[in-house]
Parts: C-alpha cells; structure tokens; sequence
C-alpha cells in the first residue's frame, strides 16, 4: 500500500475515487503512529477507529453514495486538545482539567459531517498559554525539521502532525499567534480567520473574546477548502458573527473588500539578535518586490503598543476567568510559567480593565488611521527560533519576543494568513504572514496563492513537491460581475465610475460572435449602443469588472437612458451584467462593428480614420 505521508486533501479524494477504503487507508497512517510522539495527546484505537468509520459509511449511505456530497470524505484530520471531539477526552494539556464532551464542538461537528475522520488530539502549551510548545505535562513538540528547536505554540501538536505529512490539515486555535507562529516555524500555511467566521461552542476558552479556530494545512487551497467549510453563524456561540453583506467602501483600504495591491511592512523589524532570521526576511522581501505589488514601511509603534496588551494589561484576566476557579483548587497540577501568568490576572481591577478597553480602541483608531491607503500587512511570522534549551532557560522572555508580530492582530480585529517564504541558511524554514481587515480572508488567500506559485517551497517537513495553487477571484463581501463596452473602459472618460467604487478589472475579452456595436448619437461623452442579433453578429472586446454587490445599485442610477444593464454573453459561454442599449436608442447611431470594440473606433475616429 502507497504511503498517504504527505497527502493533501485532493490527493485523499482522488485515492477514494480510484476505489481505495477508507479503512485500509487510515487503518494503515494509524498503525504507523509512534507511540511516544508528543505531538499527540490521544490517538484512535481500535474500536474508536471501528465507530468512526460506521458513522463515515453512514454518512456515505445517507448522500446516496455521491462521494461530492461529502468533500472531506475520509480524510484524516487532528484537533488541538482544547476543542471537543466526541470519543476523546478534552485535557487543555492538563490531566487534572480533563473531561469527556457529551458533544463535538461546533467546528468538529461540521468537518465530521463533511466526511472527516479526526484520528487524534494533539499537544498544546497548557490551557493554550504560549507561543513556545514546551508548557505541557505531555512534553515538550519539536520542530519537525531539528528537534533542538521548537516547534511553536500554543499550537504545537496541530502545526507538528501536518508538517510531518500525517494528516493534510488539523485544527489549532488562535489568540496571540497560537496558529501562525507554529506554522511560521514548520513551513505551513497557517490560517488565522476574521473572529466570530467559526464557531468557538465547546472550544475550551483562553481569552474568550479573542479566541479564533484556525486551521493547519500543507496548502493554502486545503486551508481555504476546510475554512469554508467552518465558516457559519452559530447562535450557540456568543461571539459568532455572521457574514457581512457589505464592508464600509469609506473605511481605510485595510477594512474596503478588493485586492491586495499596497502592503505595509515594519520600518524597522526586531529580530533579536537572530541574523538567520533577519536575512531570510530581507531575502523574502526581495522576492516580494518582484510581485505586482507595492510594499510600504511603516512605523509599527501603534500596533506594538497594541500588542503589548494582551500580556501587560488586563486581558490577562480573561484567561483567569476561564480557568482561575480550576487554579485555586488544582494549581499544584497547573504549568508553573502558565501558572504564574494567569496569576497575575488578580492586579488588575475592572477599572483596568476599561482603560485599557479605551486604550485598545484609540490605538485601533491610529492604526486605521496609518493604514488608510494600505491594503495590508506583511510582518515575519517568528523574528526569531530558539532551542528548547534556550525557552527553558528563559520562559517568559524569549516568548514573548515570538509575539511581537502576532499579538496586536486580534486585538485590531484582523484577520491573518502565515505563508511559507524559504528558508534560512540554517535549514530552518521561514514565514511570513499576511494581515488585513476582518472578512477580507478571500483576499490573503488569493494573494498568498500567486505567492506561492511564484516561490513554491516543499510541503511542510514532507519533501513533497508543492502543487500549482489556485487563485480564487472571490471578494470579502457578495460582488457582481459588470461587462463594460465603452465609456466606462480603462482610461476612457467614465471609467472612474468603476474605480470610485473600488471595482477589479478581473478580464478582457470578448463577446459571443453575437452582437454588433453602434455609435450612439449626441451622447456626451460619445457612448455606444450593444444589441445582441440572430445573424451577422461578431465579438466585440468587453472589459469585465468586479465590485461589491453593495457599489452595484448606485452604480446603475449613474447610466443614462437609452442604456442599461442587462444580460451579455461573453465569448466563454457565460453570461454576466453588462451594457445593452434599447431599440429606440440605435434610431440614427452609426454601426461601428467592424472596428471590434470602441476603444478601436475612437481610436480610429481622432486619427480621421473613421
């Protein structure tokens, strides 16, 4: 039997269209699990396996046999050990927490009902407190490409098992940097989501009102496949947030939907004292500027003040009412570093508490302030990888030094995507990870996709040849497809209608062989008409925009009659929104079909060649 080591989730549904089980298949990874590997905290047996597959076959049974149905169908995954998985124990690395969920949590219960097989819980730094992987009784995660270094955290065993190839994916959770940081150091794509797009019902909290799921994957199109599948309203959950239908198109260029065009990166980054790191960041940043985009520096002062937060002011006591009443009575059984921090929650009162609430909203406002006409950011995922030796040696400082680029995001109400981007001379992989507003997801992932398939870097720890990454077109809010045909072209006198509404030019292209073009008379600035015909048509060169769904109503109060939008089929079949003209309108107007588009015939009319 082939060794599944390494596969993505497209290589799991092509093995099970070629008619491989699912039992052979996950029977055969699970056997071959070592039994001492921290990155695990439980694992499958037997009959666990026995009742998992039931449960798959009838899920299979139930959708007809139509394996599309079930786009996760058999494919292993793991789930950090502080998020519910029926039929495992939920420990937040801490034997004494321990409890057994009557429930899936809500982000289990989806990727189960896709068809996913969760075959483990994985390692964490204790009550998910650490960016290091080194804080837990169930011993300390290494890196998967020198195990002198560490892995990461609090994430640890979630970023370890995808970097070795056993599983394509597995959940983390993410509140300083839990789900980037790991995948920064273990060259994986590392997918911190908008707070309240997955549900955190039965997820065991850290700082509740920052927490996020995130999602560990080889690829960014698995992360992206598996967050769509997370992504959900859930009323069980109090800090779930539904969708937005829009996003404010006067807001700063980080929180307007659109592409990624202008990125800004720290003026003067800290690595401290890592020069392996430093280099590979300077050498990233070469390869960047070769992208089509334009990278800003900026002073990051407002969002290391941001970032200081979370540990120095009283967010710290958000992680005591999640497990303060389970330290007072079981603190001998509690990581002492972990211990000692949540401890330290009792100096701040709820006085604190709302002045760093002002403070955190003032230093939000001077951030968007900042990056009013910046698209996004790009930081280093860790500025620095210490040995265990050295985390051990020094708890407190050195992890906090993993955070500096991570802290401020959840804070900011960001959302944020850890992308591989080389390696050091070490031998030790490097990220960088891509920041932007809350629900603009979409567009780091179709960013971090072109990057990929401009600087491709092995799957994980696998050695595998990393695949071609599709590049979706998708918006954070619903969009609309506009195909223009005259004025509103690039560079010609209405187009900034289009730009004014921040509208993607997404194509350009034709019509069907079906339509003719007519000058319209007495139109000011010169427009034409477009009317489809049943005989002696052509294709005529259209422009095909995208922009918000929102933009689309007062972009069509801004057509005159006798024109309008209607339906236009292009030269590939589809048919969008598009210029038409009414019959009355072509009375008089002059059919410049022959030219082929009217960016042609203009051309052709200034030159006295029409």
């Amino acid at each position: 039997m082939a060794s599944t080591l390494g596969w993505t989730i497209d290589d799991w549904r092509a093995a099970y269209r070629d008619g491989a089980r699912p039992d052979d298949l996950i029977g055969d990874l699970l056997s071959r699990l070592e039994t001492d590997d921290a990155a695990w905290i439980s694992r499958l047996g037997d009959a666990g396996l026995a009742a998992a597959l039931e449960a798959l076959a009838e899920r299979l049974h139930a959708v007809g046999g139509d394996l599309e149905q079930l786009p996760l169908y058999g494919v292993p995954c793991a789930v950090k050990d502080n998020i519910d998985a029926r039929g495992f124990d939920t420990t937040a690395a801490c034997p004494a927490f321990a409890y057994t969920p009557e429930r899936d949590a809500t982000v289990v219960a989806r990727l189960r009902a896709a068809g996913a097989v969760v075959i483990g819980k994985t390692n964490l730094d204790q009550f998910a407190t650490g960016l290091v992987g080194t804080r837990s009784p169930y011993g300390a995660v290494p890196n998967a490409f020198d195990p002198a270094v560490i892995s990461g955290g609090s994430s640890s065993g979630s970023a370890s098992v995808v970097a070795r190839g056993w599983v394509p994916f597995a959940l983390g959770t993410d509140t300083a940097g839990s789900g980037r940081v790991p995948a920064g150091l273990n060259n994986l794509v590392g997918l911190k989501p908008t707070r309240g797009r997955f549900s955190l019902a039965g997820v065991v909290p850290a700082c509740r009102s920052l927490d996020c799921v995130s999602v560990f994957a080889l690829t960014v199109a698995d992360a992206a496949s598996v967050a769509d599948l997370l992504t959900g309203f859930d009323a069980g959950d109090a800090y779930s947030r539904p969708a937005p239908q829009a996003l404010a198109m006067a807001a700063p260029a980080i929180r307007r939907p659109g592409p990624v065009r202008r990125i800004g990166i720290p003026e003067h980054p800290d690595f401290f004292g890592d020069q392996q790191a430093e280099a590979a960041w300077h050498t990233a940043l070469g390869q960047w500027r070769q992208q089509n985009v334009e990278l800003t520096c900026l002073d990051f002062t407002p969002m290391l003040e941001l970032a200081a937060l979370l540990y120095d002011g009283p967010w710290l006591a958000e992680r005591h009412a999640a497990v303060g009443g389970f330290l007072n009575e079981h603190g001998d059984q509690v990581n002492p570093v972990v211990r000692g921090i949540v401890e330290g929650a009792v100096r701040f009162s709820a006085t604190d508490a709302f002045q760093a609430e002002y403070r955190r909203q003032a230093l939000v406002r001077r951030i968007d302030t900042l990056l009013a006409e910046v698209d996004a950011l790009m930081v280093p995922t860790a500025p620095t990888a210490p040995t265990l030796d050295a985390v051990n040696a020094d708890p407190v400082r050195l992890n906090s030094q993993l955070g500096t680029y991570t802290n401020f995001v959840n804070l900011a109400d960001f959302c944020a995507l850890a992308v591989p981007a080389g390696f050091r001379d070490d031998g030790l992989p490097f990220g960088v990870t891509l920041i932007s507003g809350a629900w603009k997801d979409p567009e780091l992932q179709a960013l971090a996709s072109q990057w990929l398939n401009a600087h491709p870097t092995p799957l994980g720890a696998c050695g595998r040849e990393r695949p071609a990454e599709p590049v979706s077109h998708r918006l954070a809010v619903p969009s609309v497809e506009v195909a223009v045909v005259g004025a509103h072209l690039s560079g010609m006198p209405l187009n900034h209608q289009l730009q004014d509404r921040h509208a993607i030019l997404r194509a350009q292209t034709t019509t069907s062989p079906h339509y003719r073009l007519y000058a319209l008379p007495d139109t000011t600035p010169p427009k034409p008409g477009l009317r489809r015909v049943r005989h002696g048509g052509a294709e005529i060169v259209v422009e095909v925009w995208q922009m918000a769904a929102s933009e689309f109503g007062t972009f069509v109060d801004l057509i005159p009659p006798p024109l309008g939008i209607g339906n236009v089929e292009l030269a590939d079949g589809r048919w969008v929104n598009g210029f038409i003209c009414e019959g009355y309108g072509l009375d008089g107007a002059r059919d410049v079909t022959e030219f082929g588009g009217w960016r042609a015939f203009i051309t052709a009319l200034k030159s006295g060649k029409a």
